[in-house]
């Protein structure tokens, strides 16, 4: 007799778990954003725009809404991990562009990764006394085994992070508020029309741009939100004001404490700014900033392996980085090959060459992602998904505005 029950069954291979709401999304975004980039790009900004360093911010702000709303309506499109990789094969239906693409902000993503790594070890190395690459190795390797843990566990970090880094901030803000320094004053003022003024004003605003940059990775966890169509454009728009009203209160906050120039010439800007407000010791900022810097390679490391796990799951690497563990719900050789990858990078390039390369290639990717909206909207094509709709002259201004930044930042 015959058993007709099959003693094996066939399971679904594990698939990423949708973890994150809206609170948890907007935390991520802000902190990869956020991240280790205000405390030391004001006084850049500063040296170039003065006074009128908050108008920098403000300027680059707008002119990052664009991005911004190209992204919210793709991700909501099509809300699956490797986004931008997916939207180019929805665009152009090429397999190349599309591993092109998803290859190039793979790239992006783990040379950003080491070259704050590098920085986190700098500012390590001030409190710990232990060789640098010592340091950048395990940095890398114990947010690595953040990463690996679980989704929910590393943005539960990566938010704590956010808090504290964000929190740095808000002290800024509020030792001027509970003073007399007229640092409301510094929103007010308006450039005069001197040419010098206004290119000065245009230079820190490119500068500025970049500060922004880090919403985009929230459409690479799109498989881990929950309620995705609602949950991303949401979390997007979010971090876009919250960094926003950050930047531009403490730019103000500095330029009114310290001046420009003092500014520009400091490796450490806000941690002057700090001493000068709250009488602080330097390395209250330090403990601040590291804290941001774990804070972004954490939060970079996990978008990139997301970004490795779509694409193998589109069929453009292979397929063992497609994998999800069981018991962790992430894709640990994908995460493995980030780690190591970010390691290599960090101990044989310099910092500068790595910063110079992120800020290209992620203009380039942004130009890429507003090009493929305009084809989609152009072709009438539709999605069976619910998604944000924006007008066809966001993604149009976002491509402008993405060329223009890339033709004045390559410019000698």
């Amino acid at each position: 007799m015959t058993d007709r029950h099959p003693t094996t069954t066939s399971h679904p291979p594990p698939a990423l778990r949708r973890r994150l709401g809206l609170v948890l999304l907007v935390l991520y975004g802000v902190g990869i954003t956020v991240g280790a980039g205000i405390y030391v790009l004001i006084g850049t900004v500063a040296g170039h725009a003065g006074v009128h360093a908050p108008l920098a911010f403000a300027l680059a702000a707008v002119v990052m809404a664009f991005t911004v709303g190209s992204y919210a309506e793709l991700a909501t499109r099509y809300p699956v991990s490797a986004g931008e990789a997916a939207y180019m094969r929805e665009a152009y239906g090429s397999r190349l562009a599309s591993t092109a693409t998803g290859l190039l902000t793979v790239i992006i993503g783990i040379v950003s990764a080491a070259a704050v790594a590098l920085g986190s070890a700098g500012y390590l190395h001030a409190l710990v006394p232990a060789p640098r690459p010592v340091l950048v190795v395990a940095v890398v390797l114990v947010l690595g085994a953040v990463a690996a843990w679980g989704i929910l566990q590393s943005v539960v970090v990566a938010s704590l992070f956010t808090l504290v880094e964000v929190g740095g901030l808000v002290v800024i803000v509020m030792a001027a508020a509970g003073g007399d320094l007229p640092f409301l004053s510094a929103l007010a003022t308006l450039p005069p029309a001197d040419p010098a003024v206004l290119s000065g004003i245009a230079a820190a605003s490119l500068l500025a741009f970049f500060a922004f940059i880090g919403f985009e990775d929230l459409a690479n966890i799109a498989e881990e939100a929950k309620d995705p169509h609602r949950n991303l454009p949401l979390a997007m728009a979010l971090t876009l004001v919250v960094a926003t009203l950050l930047y531009v209160l403490v730019a103000a906050v500095a330029v009114s404490a310290v001046a420009p120039a003092e500014l520009a010439a400091s490796e450490a800007p806000l941690s002057l700014v700090f001493q000068r407000l709250a009488g602080t010791s330097p390395a209250t900022i330090g403990v601040i900033a590291v804290v941001a810097t774990l804070n972004t390679v954490l939060a970079q490391m996990t978008m990139v392996s997301r970004v490795v796990y779509g694409m193998a799951r589109l069929g453009d690497l292979p397929a063992v980085l497609g994998r999800v563990h069981g018991a962790t719900g992430t894709p640990l050789a994908a995460t493995g090959a980030v780690v190591a990858a970010v390691i290599v990078l960090a101990l044989s390039v310099t910092l500068e060459r790595l910063a110079v390369a992120t800020s290209m290639a992620t203009l380039l990717v942004f130009a890429l992602v507003n090009l493929a909206l305009i084809r989609l909207k152009r072709r009438g094509t539709t999605s069976a998904a619910r998604h944000v709709t924006v007008p066809f002259w966001v993604p149009v201004a976002g491509l402008a505005t993405c060329l223009a930044m890339a033709a004045f930042a390559a410019l000698p």
